[in-house]
């Protein structure tokens, strides 16, 4: 009841003037009342003080004005029921007049004090008011992250803290009329509008003008504010997660480049990743054939577009036309009138626009990766840029892959060249050499034959020449067997090992394993593996025995040497493990040798049954 009081007391608008009239007469007429019982009690002269209540109170609620009028009949009344001679309005003396001009001093500058400490009073419910109220304003506003949405419920706040019939925020700049005043809110570069109705007091609206609109201005730019940061923090969020997908997908494209797995494994990598970052419907990977033609080595694409793979395109228009004379990513936003193959091939599958950059390779365009949409909106801006970068791992892995060629064609190359001398010395020592050491023995054996008894010394000399040159001519053939055994060729891989075997001061356990005959060059890197590995093992490893398994894995030829040595040998460190090393990689095969101290050495060696034995090698990467 006491909160509803000073609420009442503290309104903005004054109660009706008639209500302060009548207010007025009843508080003079109960105060003049009030003070006959007090005449026996105290002097005259304090009893004028009964009428300052009335005063104060018509002063709070109406203001001076009719405090004043009051004020004088107060005095008036005081005079005609008090003052001697009752009944009458006489000022006998000047004390009289004195005492009237006192009472009518205190009780106006008593209104002016209540009238005074009322506009406080309102003034500080109002700010009250406003604050509370703009402190709503200010989570509704700034909690959410559609303004418009909560302009409604912003609006019913302002009609219900205002006392109004109507209030509304609108974010559009509305002209006022004869029934509502606009009030125009500025927040940055925007412009909205405050609607109010027309009616207003002049107070009210100046309040509202004043003090709301600027904290309604501050607010809906705190609020745009908060939107574009919202914005920001979104768009970066989202670059962030994009550049992470990024990343992980190159970065998974470069670890199959470094582990150098096969090309066509790497380029399907590249258009599956390159169509699920740029969420495009097709991306192919192409490698020129000619400036006219290309062909479609890897493929990525959502279900519904027909398969590529494999097939030759006519570059005759769009991005491939562009990429095979220029290194610079180019773009086609649609294809409607686009002349060429592609672009009749590309309206065919129902792509509307592409994308491509170009796969350099040392200086020179080998091919391009083209990705496609079917969707009307364009490509993504920085389409391009995120295809170079897989351009350049797919660059990468062709670079390397040609590096390894070429390598492993160079050491095939010297290898094999090495394998013809060996024959051809083999070939010269057996035809030749060997044979005038034959020749020349027998010679020397008829030559012995011939001498007369009676000279046993020449006798004696020639037979030990003969012995001599019958000696030198099995060395030679230990030569000419250590530089490539005549068997090899005639006999194949078997028979040679178990000469190796036969041959080899230690013992050793041969399981030769399937038998027939394998390409030349397959044959003679497992047999000089084994010759290898048991020489080691005679000089080296102190062994005891040595067991050997041969055995044909699918399309692989695996070697398994051990012997039971004292191990710790270094292939790093053999210069025949090194070339031997070399001879197994040029063919595509594997060798691995393990060797723990004091727990022997083995020998692993995988070699491709279909290996090339011809001198060159093709060092272009194939799908």
């Amino acid at each position: 009841m006491h909160a509803q009081l000073g609420s009442w007391l503290v309104r903005p608008i004054p109660p009706p003037l008639t209500a302060g009239i009548t207010v007025g007469a009843l508080l003079v007429v109960l105060e003049t009342l009030l003070v006959y019982p007090l005449g026996h009690v105290t002097q005259r002269d304090t009893l004028a003080l009964v009428y300052i209540p009335g005063v104060l109170a018509v002063a709070t609620l109406w203001g001076f004005g009719l405090a004043a009028v009051m004020s004088v009949a107060s005095a008036l009344a005081f005079n005609y029921f008090h003052v001697p001679r009752i009944g009458t309005l006489t000022f006998a003396d000047s004390k009289d007049w004195a005492e009237l001009a006192v009472f009518l001093v205190v009780a106006l500058l008593a209104s002016s004090m209540a009238q005074l400490a009322r506009s406080w009073a309102i003034e500080s419910v109002e700010r009250y008011r406003e604050a509370d109220l703009t402190t709503g304003l200010a989570r509704l506003i700034l909690r959410t992250n559609d303004l418009h949405s909560v302009l409604p419920e912003a609006s019913g706040r302002l009609r219900q803290a205002l006392g109004l019939p109507f209030a509304m925020v609108d974010l559009q700049a509305v002209a006022g009329d004869e029934r509502q005043t606009a009030f125009p809110l500025r927040f940055g570069a925007l412009r909205g509008t405050l609607l109010v109705p027309a009616e207003l007091p002049e107070p009210v609206q100046r309040r509202v003008r004043d003090r709301l609109v600027p904290a309604l201005e501050a607010l809906l730019q705190a609020a745009r504010d908060r939107e574009a940061v919202g914005r920001s923090l979104e768009t970066s969020r989202y670059e962030q997660r994009v550049l992470v997908e990024e990343q992980t997908a190159l970065r998974r494209v470069a670890t199959l480049v470094a582990r150098g797995v096969a090309p066509a494994e790497v380029f399907a990598a590249v258009a599956a990743e390159a169509t699920r970052l740029l969420d495009a419907d097709a991306t192919r990977l192409l490698r020129y054939e000619s400036p006219r033609s290309a062909v479609v080595l890897a493929e990525a694409s959502k279900p519904g577009n027909p398969p590529l793979l494999g097939k030759s395109l006519v570059v005759d228009g769009g991005v491939l036309e562009i990429l095979v004379h220029d290194a610079h990513p180019a773009r086609v936003e649609t294809y409607e009138d686009q002349p060429g193959t592609l672009a009749d091939l590309a309206r065919r599958l129902g792509f509307r626009s592409a994308v491509g950059a170009a796969i350099v390779v040392d200086g020179r365009v080998w091919g391009a990766l083209v990705a496609l949409w079917s969707r009307p909106a364009p490509p993504p801006a920085d389409a391009e840029e995120r295809l170079t970068q897989f351009t350049e791992l797919a660059a990468t892995a062709v670079a390397n892959t040609e590096c390894r060629a070429e390598l492993n064609a160079s050491r095939a190359r010297i290898i094999m060249a090495a394998d013809e001398a060996r024959r051809r010395i083999e070939r010269d020592l057996h035809d030749g050499v060997q044979q005038r050491l034959v020749s020349l023995g027998l010679q020397l054996r008829l030559a012995e034959d011939l001498v007369p008894g009676d000279l046993d010394e020449i006798k004696a000399r020639l037979s030990r020449a003969s012995d001599g040159l019958s000696t030198a001519f099995k060395d030679l053939q230990e030569i000419s067997r250590g530089i490539h055994p005549a068997i090899l060729s005639q006999g194949g891989l078997g028979p040679a090992l178990k000469t190796l075997a036969r041959r080899c001061p230690i013992p050793v356990t041969l399981n030769p394993g399937a038998r027939r005959r394998l390409p030349a060059c397959v044959e003679v890197a497992a047999y000089y593996a084994v010759s290898e590995a048991l020489t080691n093992a005679v000089k080296h490893a102190r062994a005891t025995a040595i067991d050997i398994d041969i055995d044909l894995d699918g399309e692989a030829l695996v070697l398994s040497i051990h012997d039971d040595g004292v191990g710790g040998a270094d292939p790093v460190l053999g210069s025949g493990l090194v070339s031997l090393t070399d001879r197994v990689e040029a063919l595509g095969g594997q060798l691995q040798v393990t060797s723990p101290a004091g727990g022997g050495t083995s020998v692993l060696v995988k070699l491709p049954t279909e290996a090339d034995c011809s001198p060159q090698v093709d060092a272009a990467p194939s799908a």
